[in-house]
């Protein structure tokens, strides 16, 4: 679910941070830039893990601020398809069941992957499960475990316009609709209440 990968960049530190450790200003800054980021192809960043190289700051004429190339690795967040992961109910709705990780929201488990007899109420909400004569409700904040079946990466940055009179226009209405940059798709639903094998399919349990 966690993975690490390697970037390099050129850090940019304000004067502010000269107090610090070269280290923790580091870190700060590769922190504030990439946390809760999402980077195409590669996933969620999480947090800087450590840092492989710094070299020495350079400062620019006129901002005086220091600026540091460094080789890094990040910790990353993006499952393996076929991976099982424990998770709560968001939300639902007619489509399936949105499912949340705390740290991650972006989880979709659609109608068809749910258990076999499952239906919507409309009233509550919330999805059923059918089975044999009991009503098995998938609360909100109740925990599941599913396994991904696939991933999707959507780049949100502005496109351009083709050019009018001679200006480049970013077409900020292209991207307008609120797409997730990185969601999990065409999950698996597969155990729901622990107390409900316990109760209800306690043979086969």
């Amino acid at each position: 679910m966690f993975n690490l990968a390697e970037m390099k960049d050129t850090i940019k530190i304000e004067p502010s941070g000269f107090r610090k450790k070269k280290a923790q200003a580091i870190t700060d800054e590769i922190n504030r830039k990439y946390a809760n980021k999402v980077l195409q192809d590669v996933g969620l960043c999480i947090a800087m893990h450590d840092i492989l190289y710094a070299s020495e700051g350079f400062i620019h004429h006129g901002d005086g601020c220091s600026y540091v190339t460094v080789h890094f690795r990040l910790v990353i967040f993006r499952p393996f398809v076929g991976e099982i992961i424990t998770g709560k109910i968001r939300s639902c709705n007619q489509e399936g069941v949105r499912v949340t990780l705390g740290f991650f929201d972006d989880i979709f488990i659609p109608y068809h992957y749910l258990q076999e007899n499952s239906e919507f109420n409309a009233d509550e909400q919330v999805w059923v499960w059918m089975y044999d004569e009991n009503e098995m409700f998938m609360d909100l904040e109740e925990t599941i475990r599913f396994r991904v079946e696939s991933e999707q990466f959507f780049d949100t940055s502005p496109s351009v316009r083709p050019k009018k009179e001679g200006v480049d226009t970013p077409d900020l209405s292209a991207n307008s609709a609120k797409q997730a940059p990185y969601s999990l798709t065409n999950i698996e639903l597969l155990f729901l209440r622990f107390e409900w094998c316990i109760d209800v399919m306690a043979p086969s349990c």
